[in-house]
């Protein structure tokens, strides 16, 4: 019987390479695309409304504050029983970065006719950085994990623990002083499809066995499922 040969080092490195790249691209890509629709001023996505509010009130950057929440949130990972991955962690301080240094760099919009297509663009370009960092298969975000192992300890759907948090989210933070728009209803409708498009298009190469575990559920459950 002939053994079949294990990939050797070299070759095993390529999809963990490409892997990374996808990992810190999405992320970082992810916080431009939320800082753009902070400049667009018409609406932001659930969790952005929270940390937008939390900045009006303790003057923190909106980036900042991202982390800071995603850290906590983090910690509720604890008595769910969730294990974070390497795209867990890098997420909470990767996104904040990146929204904080692309809103240092775009200058403030007024008008309509830019307002409108910047929020457009913002929001496709957050479904296409989402199906990058998901399809690396390095973790679920903080945020996406909270919903799936909630879930898990209480039986109910994932749509539905969704739903509640963000509901919850989106209300506090708009209480706070963020931002609910047009944006945050389009972001809401759209963003699952285009999650789960770009999820597909940027599939990575499976992990091999000795490789980076994934905590929490597969890449289809920790999408945006609305």
């Amino acid at each position: 019987m002939t053994a079949t040969a294990d990939p050797s080092p070299a070759r095993a490195a390529g999809p963990l390479v490409r892997r990374l790249v996808q990992l810190y691209v999405g992320l970082a890509l992810y916080g431009a695309s939320s800082a753009l629709l902070v400049e667009a001023d018409l609406g932001l996505e659930p969790w952005n409304v929270l940390h937008q509010g939390l900045s009006e009130l303790t003057g923190i950057s909106i980036g900042v504050m991202s982390i800071i929440v995603g850290a906590l949130v983090l910690l509720l990972w604890i008595p769910l029983r969730q294990r974070p991955g390497l795209g867990t962690v890098s997420n909470v301080f990767v996104v904040g970065l990146a929204m904080d240094a692309t809103l240092s760099l775009v200058p403030d919009v007024h008008s309509y006719g830019v307002r409108i297509p910047l929020m457009v663009v913002a929001i496709v370009l957050n479904g296409a950085a989402t199906g990058l960092y998901i399809a690396a298969r390095f973790g679920p975000g903080p945020r996406d994990g909270l919903m799936t192992g909630l879930h898990r300890r209480t039986g109910r759907s994932i749509r539905l623990m969704r739903t509640t948090v963000e509901v919850v989210v989106v209300v506090t933070g708009f209480l706070l002083g963020g931002t609910i728009g047009v944006g945050t209803v389009l972001y809401a409708v759209t963003i699952g499809p285009l999650a789960q498009f770009f999820l597909r298009f940027f599939a990575a190469p499976a992990p091999s066995a000795g490789s980076t575990t994934v905590a929490g559920a597969s890449p289809r459950q920790a999408i945006l499922r609305r």
